[in-house]
């Protein structure tokens, strides 16, 4: 029921999904909205919605029929094998934290994004969001979760994981920003679950194949992600203006197509919750159907490789 093209494109996906894949897909929501587009998909049916403007926390405990909530009680009633949502970002993150619950001994759950990197893997980001405010600890382990996601959906061997700052140089950075390389330089986390940490980078590198995972605290991560969003779009309009309606801009936006799809979001799908006891893939508010049937994608993946129980083993301090 959430995202701006909702419920029409959120359907269409499924529908797609479900002929493209053979991937079984349940949808949660109000049945008088999905009657006339369900078709035989199977439905839980919730009589609320929680809007893309309201409050997270709130809402959730506020709405317990919202279709929010009832998706992620599918999965932690195991009646779904993970959960796919275009809406409220928030309201999705406290939805899986609230009902799926906290994997033992993760501090606070990550978002993580991937960052396309034209010619080779996308780079992970985290935390895209969840947690403006951070502690050195939980940037740790978001470094850990993000070594996991890393090797799990793009099947980096031994994931290199930088954290972001404004400088090289150990010296350099926040109070967070040191305390943390210190942290990462010292222990022995990455190494269990399989990563090597190369030190800081800059925003200039989540673009490029020099770095696997970078990790960063939630304000500073999502700030990063929506000024590469408002750089590429920039860009695309420039030339867009600058070609104009002529046989020549026809000629290049043919021979530019295979890397649009490349740095087009539609082609990622979504981002996945890290550190909750279940699937949970975040899309996009302005998800087209393609979008919905990639993020299917990524979730069914994501089951498949067992995730959550090896984040569990990453995390594991006993």
């Amino acid at each position: 029921m959430g995202g701006d093209n909702a419920p029409g494109a959120i359907v269409e996906g499924a529908h797609r999904v479900v002929a493209e894949q053979g991937v079984p897909v349940v949808l949660v929501g109000q049945p008088e909205a999905l009657d006339g587009l369900r078709g035989d998909l199977d439905l839980i049916p919730a009589s609320e919605v929680i809007a893309m403007d309201a409050d997270p926390g709130s809402s959730v405990r506020t709405r317990k029929d919202s279709s929010l909530v009832r998706a992620a009680e599918a999965v932690r009633d195991a009646k779904a094998s993970a959960m796919v949502s275009a809406g409220n970002t928030g309201a999705t993150m406290a939805s899986a934290l609230l009902r799926m619950g906290r994997i033992r001994g993760v501090a606070r759950p990550a978002i993580a994004t991937p960052i396309p990197v034209p010619g080779s893997t996308p780079t992970v980001l985290l935390d895209a969001g969840a947690n403006a405010e951070c502690q050195p600890a939980w940037l740790v382990q978001f470094a850990q979760m993000g070594t996991v996601f890393a090797r799990q959906r793009y099947g980096v061997d031994q994931p290199r994981v930088g954290l972001l700052s404004i400088g090289e140089e150990p010296s350099k950075g926040t109070p967070l920003v040191k305390d943390t390389h210190q942290l990462l330089t010292a222990d022995d986390a990455l190494a269990r679950a399989g990563g090597r940490f190369v030190g800081n980078v800059e925003g200039r590198d989540l673009m490029t194949d020099e770095v696997d995972v970078v990790v960063t605290d939630g304000f500073t991560g999502n700030v990063a992600l929506k000024s590469l969003e408002g750089g590429m779009k920039s860009l695309v309009k420039a030339i867009v203006d600058t070609l104009g309606p002529t046989d020549l801009a026809e000629q290049v936006f043919e021979a530019l197509l295979p890397l649009y799809a490349t740095v087009d979001p539609d082609s990622y799908g979504g981002a996945m919750l890290l550190g909750v006891k279940g699937v949970c893939i975040i899309s996009h508010g302005s998800s087209s159907a393609t979008a919905i049937v990639n993020a299917v994608g990524v979730a069914r993946d994501m089951v498949e490789a067992g995730v959550v129980d090896r984040l569990r083993q990453a995390i594991a301090t006993d």
